[in-house]
């Protein structure tokens, strides 16, 4: 290859050659110090708040991003708690309603049966009330007597249905029996200390007087002696 065009492609390159060594004239520049006249102050000022703006600008980006990751952090929980919530009252509610009808439906049944019982009762309390012996004449009273016996025999069989059905009607009944129970039962039901209190109380007068009676033997015979 000629020398001429391999100097005129080095030159292109920015690369010099010479005929010993090798020579980068783009090194050769970034070592050459600048020797160009210091920055003034006013160029420093200039500089520092340029610097400062864009620090302060990036502080700027940096708060709105946190403000923004934290409402996307924020929505987030939102969202979370909303699926939570969502399912939880889709379960509970449909949980509620369903004991909600069931109770509702024994209620119903409930107060269909107390309706048939009451209406029963009712028919059984108007039935007996005409009842009456003073009504009652000689040619007529045995006819009377039989017709209000089974009215009566009716009455009962209504009541003791309705007894088997409501409990709360033994209940009041069983406080009447317990009210017009006899003293022998009640004391029977009372507690052993207190038992042993009455018993003492009606004991004591027997045995004072026994106490009284062996002292006046004995002093009797300490007089014979």
């Amino acid at each position: 290859m000629p020398v001429g065009k391999n100097a005129a492609t080095a030159q292109v390159c920015g690369v010099a050659f010479d005929n010993t060594d090798f020579v980068d004239t783009d090194s050769e520049r970034r070592k050459t110090p600048d020797t160009g006249p210091a920055p003034t102050r006013e160029e420093l000022d200039s500089r520092l708040t340029g610097a400062q703006q864009q620090l302060a600008k990036l502080r700027e980006s940096h708060e709105q991003i946190e403000r923004e990751i934290v409402a996307i952090e924020e929505r987030r929980r939102r969202r979370a708690e909303f699926t939570q919530g969502l399912g939880e009252m889709r379960h509970e509610l449909t949980r509620a309603v369903t004991v909600l009808e069931k109770s509702e439906l024994d209620a119903r049944r409930l107060a269909e049966q107390v309706a048939r019982s009451l209406e029963g009762i009712r028919s059984a309390a108007a039935a007996i009330e005409p009842l009456s012996e003073e009504s009652w004449t000689a040619e007529t009273w045995e006819q009377e007597l039989s017709r209000g016996l089974a009215i009566v025999e009716n009455a009962r069989m209504e009541l003791n249905a309705a007894r088997l059905k409501w409990p709360q009607l033994e209940g009041r009944l069983a406080e009447e029996e317990k009210g017009s129970a006899s003293p022998v039962s009640r004391l029977v039901d009372l507690p052993l200390t207190q038992l042993c209190r009455i018993g003492f109380a009606l004991t004591w007068p027997l045995a004072a007087v026994a106490l009284l009676a062996v002292a006046a033997a004995i002093a009797v015979l300490v007089r014979k002696v």
